[in-house]
């Protein structure tokens, strides 16, 4: 017969984040590893649409992948790196989600639109500051916790 499970054997989503300290090349790894991912999901997710064409986002448009695919690694490895950093250091809620999610929504927009320098510019900033803010919130929190 089946034990019924206790409230109390569930961890507790403070038990979620945890300090994740190690050699050099285990972060760079992470790092790379997960940018990785989400550039791959991002050019899957562009080849199909979500809808019929009168709604949705609209496939990837015509031309070179390539440019943006560099510009989201760049970005995404910048901004992971920037998310596991301060995981090094303090406890961050989901790094690797968070920064997965911003490198896709990101690239899946820029393969979708193929916007023009500025605009990609301003998306590649809107990740990092993204991650700036999640790494920030964390640190703070870390530093309210011990006070």
């Amino acid at each position: 017969m089946m034990d019924a499970m206790d409230v109390d054997d569930l961890p507790d989503a403070e038990d979620e984040g945890e300090l994740r300290p190690g050699p050099l090349w285990r972060h760079a790894l992470w790092v790379v590893g997960v940018t990785v991912a989400a550039l791959a999901f991002s050019w899957f997710l562009s080849e199909f649409r979500l809808g019929p064409p009168d709604f949705g986002i609209p496939p990837a448009a015509p031309g070179s992948p390539w440019p943006l695919l560099a510009l989201g690694g760049v970005t995404g490895l910048a901004a992971l790196g920037l998310l596991r950093a301060t995981a090094a250091r303090t406890v961050v809620y989901a790094p690797a989600r968070v920064g997965f999610v911003l490198v896709v929504a990101g690239v899946r927009l820029a393969l979708a639109f193929r916007p023009e320098a500025p605009v990609l510019a301003a998306g590649a900033a809107a990740v990092i500051v993204g991650a700036a803010v999640w790494s920030g919130y964390a640190v703070w929190t870390a530093r309210r916790a011990g006070a």
